[in-house]
């Protein structure tokens, strides 16, 4: 994913890609008698079963086991939570209750190799947008030194590809410190590299601006042959600005080239 405005990155963990919600919070009830989990349930099993609460459209136990797993230490089930705020899923958007949730996941570390290391990262880059942009009416102000620190940790440390894309927007813009053009298109390669269509699209803009214009072209329109639909019209806008500052000779030339240029590959 790579909007201009995006709120929390969605990671894979443990092979599945969890949709989170939740029912407004009320009055703890009794899990269904048949399912074999009560709240003294191990956390693990309380996570499973509001994972599987959730996917058959029970919210209100699926928030409930969810709560109970993260009051027993379990990383996941603290993730969903986050997100369930952060996305306004099922309850009120709370963005400072997210933060704060992120903020304990990013506290607590992570071992290498282990199995939260998923949720460690999307806290991470989570945490770097809320910095980036702050929270109105709360403590959480802007800082931005502090997001790019933040991606850059999860850029750097765990190869994530829209960490090295957003870090890459800082060091363009000159966001959080001090303009770096060639950093920022070492992190954009990286991130093209991963499978981002938008870092290979503004990796192209940038090779434009410095004169390489049909290389520069090249990669944008790859980019926007090879993007999501929900970027289409950035990248689209991108490329079209382009395409109309350069020659036709150059624009054929391009076309031709990009048809050889694919995410996740080398050049």
């Amino acid at each position: 994913m790579c909007g201009s405005e995006f709120k929390s990155l969605k990671v894979a963990v443990l092979g599945m890609s969890l949709a989170v919600g939740a029912a407004a919070a009320g009055p703890a009830r009794a899990f269904d008698p048949g399912a074999g989990v009560t709240k003294e349930s191990g956390p693990f099993a309380l996570f499973k079963f509001g994972f599987s609460a959730y996917k058959s459209g029970r919210k209100d136990e699926a928030v409930e086991a969810y709560r109970y797993a993260a009051e027993k230490g379990h990383t996941g089930s603290r993730w969903a939570l986050a997100n369930m705020y952060a996305y306004g899923d099922g309850v009120a958007e709370n963005d400072l209750e997210a933060f704060k949730i992120y903020s304990e996941i990013a506290q607590q570390g992570v071992e290498p190799g282990s199995e939260d290391t998923g949720y460690f990262v999307n806290a991470l880059i989570s945490l770097a947008g809320y910095y980036r942009r702050g929270i109105p009416d709360t403590p959480v102000h802007v800082d931005l030194q502090r997001a790019r620190q933040l991606y850059f940790q999860a850029a750097s440390a765990f190869g994530v590809a829209e960490a090295q894309f957003q870090l890459a927007r800082m060091l363009l813009s000159g966001e959080g410190g001090s303009v770096n053009v060639q950093q920022a298109k070492k992190w954009l390669n990286r991130a093209r590299k991963n499978g981002h269509a938008g870092a290979m699209g503004v990796f192209g803009s940038v090779l434009f601006d410095e004169g390489q214009s049909i290389r520069g072209l090249a990669y944008m329109t790859a980019a926007l042959d090879q993007c999501s639909p929900k970027d289409r019209p950035w990248l689209q806008s991108m490329q079209e600005q382009a395409f109309s500052l350069a020659s036709e000779d150059d624009r054929r030339v391009a076309i031709a080239m990009a048809q050889n240029l694919h995410l996740g590959q080398d050049d």
